[in-house]
């Protein structure tokens, strides 16, 4: 059966009988999960299984946001708060080789809670590049603040969740950072020019091009189209995402629902496609508007297949060896100590 090139949400804890109707019919290629979604451990592993008996599919990717800080749909009394980045980007600032050692601890560590539970994709690292003055939603969900740094414990982070067999998904390409309203209110515009951009926003994404899946920034960048942003944009694509950065892996959109973006939900899936994203992201999880993008995706097919393929040929099945004990003290003891 065809896959479409979607990933959709759920209402709450459970899958109800209309929800897995519309998942075996739909079949969207992934499944994201919010807090609204997590109850406890036992509860999210019969969701994940759930939704992939539904769709037919062992490896369909189950999704979260699990960044640590501010961001984290996972917490408390089942799972440890993580760190928000800046403060990984703290540790043993005299030590980098340290710091980026226990970047991909933390990684692991957020690796091991996801797998446990059936979660195989983390939207994590973020590698946008934030300036004084922009909006405050990347804010500590930045490593640094250039994007030197920013690369190398993105880098980190993500080698962190695929040895734990979690595929990383790097965000928000290509940048963020200098945003000056939040996308999920406003859909802001970058007056930057682009030679600016190429060597500071833009140049995090392109040293981690490897990575297997990225999502788009609802950011208009007007040196590169003053009239669409990145994820509707066919030009940012051509030029930058597939072109500049030379970025071959799974491009999903940031979720279509968000108010930066104009049009019907319909219309906004269409127009993500139509510009070069893989796949749509839908996060509501409100079953009308499900019905509403799954009608107006494409089948995954072509080079977007080939891609979705390819990411998922990178989980590895026998995560490397992990002690969550003794790997939670030595972060913890390293945290105490750059308080």
């Amino acid at each position: 059966m065809s896959i479409r090139a979607f990933i959709a949400g759920c209402a709450g804890t459970v899958l109800t009988p209309h929800e897995i109707a519309f998942f075996r019919e739909a079949n969207p290629w992934g499944l994201i999960l919010f807090r609204r979604n997590v109850e406890s451990p036992e509860q999210l592993l019969t969701l994940t299984s759930e939704f992939r008996h539904a769709v037919g599919r062992a490896d369909a990717p189950v999704l979260i946001d699990q960044e640590g800080g501010r961001v984290q749909r996972m917490g408390q009394p089942h799972w440890r708060a993580y760190p928000p980045a800046r403060r990984l980007g703290e540790i043993a600032a005299n030590d980098p080789l340290t710091r980026r050692e226990l970047t991909r601890l933390a990684g692991r560590l957020i690796a091991h809670d996801l797998l446990t539970v059936g979660i195989t994709v983390d939207c994590l690292p973020v590698l946008d590049v934030p300036v004084p003055g922009a909006h405050g939603i990347i804010g500590d969900r930045a490593y640094a603040q250039d994007p030197e740094t920013i690369a190398v414990l993105g880098r980190a982070a993500a080698e962190g969740l695929m040895a734990g067999g979690v595929l990383p998904v790097i965000k928000h390409m290509p940048g963020h950072g200098r945003a000056q309203a939040d996308s999920h209110e406003a859909l802001p515009t970058v007056e930057t020019p682009l030679h600016e951009l190429a060597v500071r926003d833009f140049a995090p994404f392109e040293i981690l091009s490897d990575m297997p899946m990225a999502m788009t920034a609802h950011v208009v960048y007007a040196a590169i189209d003053p009239e669409a942003p990145a994820t509707t944009s066919p030009k940012v694509f051509e030029q930058v995402i597939r072109g500049a950065l030379a970025y071959d892996g799974l491009v999903m959109s940031d979720d279509i629902s968000m108010k930066a973006l104009s049009g019907t939900l319909a219309e906004r899936a269409a127009a993500a496609l139509r510009a070069g994203c893989d796949v749509a992201l839908y996060c509501h999880g409100v079953m009308g508007e499900m019905e509403e993008v799954a009608a107006a995706v494409h089948d995954l097919s072509g080079d977007a297949l080939r891609r979705a393929e390819a990411a998922l040929a990178r989980i590895h099945h026998r995560p490397e060896p992990l002690d969550p004990v003794e790997a939670w003290a030595r972060l913890d003891a390293a945290l105490a100590v750059s308080v």
